[in-house]
């Protein structure tokens, strides 16, 4: 089977080239805008007569799209996740290859819902910020090309690779920090906020079964189970051998443990585990108000998938337990002691 990869430089690509690349069916070209691309191509600017010639000359049997950009203002989030796809679908249309597409949607797609309830395939999604919208335009071309395609909506990645300006990585390097420096205390905010965490070797397996699948659609890849922020930083707290306090800084009492000497404390503020009002993320995430939703994907307070269409279509179950995600995590963070 012949693969041509979109993106394999990116947090998610990367993995997703190493889960292919491990299958001896697969025959892989990776495409993108790095030097060590096999094609250099820059989807946000390139052509769709060009990609088309490529793709008539390569005939993959499927192209799956990592690619895109997590921050930036409206400009350039429309640029690299809307007119990008817009590029990759004009293409697939003209080309006589007849591949099947696989695009690498976000949960930040849904926006904000209730807390306690899991998100559907169906719900109507509601974006709560630019990067949200730019990915629900994506989507939106993808389902509405005629192509034979399938978006997975991806909700929080981590694990190995997690980039260090994303929620969980500042988390580690803040406590990396507060190690290095012999500090017993360490002051985080944007702890309240709970979100579906998915390992992103899980996500690679997704990828490779949706390839090899006739599943078209939205699908959505998650653990199926929202987890607290301050409970992520307890593990990681653990698994990192911090003895120091975790004191929160949301201004609200709250009567669970955050961390080793189970005592939380509220305080002015030192360290927020969101990005800046200016910068979004991926894995994913729009900016939104600091006070209300610290945690920057314009999701609110709770996000959690319900991953029953890819255990029925796909025959993916998530495998790597967030206490190992998080694990790998300290591990980058601890080698740069």
């Amino acid at each position: 089977m012949r693969v041509l990869l979109i993106g394999a430089n990116g947090y998610i690509g990367r993995f997703v080239a190493d889960r292919l690349l491990a299958d001896p069916a697969v025959q892989l070209t990776a495409l993108g805008r790095g030097d060590d691309a096999d094609v250099r191509f820059d989807l946000a600017t390139g052509s769709p007569g060009a990609l088309t010639r490529f793709l008539d000359a390569v005939h993959p049997g499927v192209v799956i799209n990592c690619a895109g950009a997590t921050r930036g203002g409206a400009r350039e989030l429309t640029r690299h996740n809307t007119v990008a796809v817009a590029t990759v679908c004009e293409a697939l249309r003209r080309s006589g290859c007849g591949a099947r597409l696989v695009q690498i949607g976000c949960g930040s797609e849904y926006g904000p819902s209730q807390p306690g309830s899991s998100t559907a395939e169906d719900a109507v999604p509601r974006p709560g910020g630019p990067y949200g919208v730019s990915k629900l335009a994506a989507t939106e071309l993808v389902l509405g090309s005629g192509l034979d395609a399938v978006v997975l909506r991806v909700f929080s990645p981590v694990g190995p690779g997690t980039p260090a300006g994303s929620p969980l990585g500042r988390l580690a390097e803040a406590m990396r920090r507060a190690m290095q420096s012999g500090d017993g205390e360490l002051k985080l905010g944007g702890l309240g906020a709970q979100r579906d965490f998915v390992d992103v070797r899980d996500v690679a397996r997704a990828v490779h079964a949706a390839s090899l699948s006739a599943a078209q659609g939205v699908i959505n890849i998650g653990s199926g189970r929202a987890v607290r922020l301050r409970d992520a930083a307890g593990i990681l707290a653990r698994v990192a051998g911090y003895g120091g306090a975790l004191n929160e800084l949301d201004g609200l009492p709250h009567p669970g443990p955050v961390h080793a000497a189970h005592t939380v404390h509220a305080t002015h503020l030192r360290a927020t585990i969101g990005h800046p009002r200016a910068e979004t993320d991926h894995h994913p995430a729009a900016a939104a108000s600091p006070a209300a939703f610290p945690y920057p994907d314009g999701c609110g307070t709770w996000q959690q998938a319900d991953v029953r269409t890819a255990r029925d279509r796909l025959g993916w179950r998530p495998r790597i337990n967030l206490e190992e995600s998080l694990a790998d995590i300290w591990m980058e963070a601890a080698c740069r002691i």
